[in-house]
């Protein structure tokens, strides 16, 4: 058995999830909600542009 990390679609399904809770976090409300939105939607967007950076 293949461990967590090392899984096909452990990652994806982590950039998914970090996705729909900022998308979440987004609609719920204003304050504490905003960080969270902007963390949750902002960390997979940069994780989306790393590759195209390090070249």
């Amino acid at each position: 058995m293949k461990r967590w990390r090392q899984s096909t679609f452990a990652i994806p399904t982590l950039i998914g999830v970090l996705s729909a809770a900022g998308l979440f976090a987004a609609l719920l409300g204003d304050g504490p909600w905003d960080a969270l939105a902007w963390l949750g939607l902002g960390l997979p967007a940069a994780l989306g542009v790393w590759p195209l950076l390090r070249r």
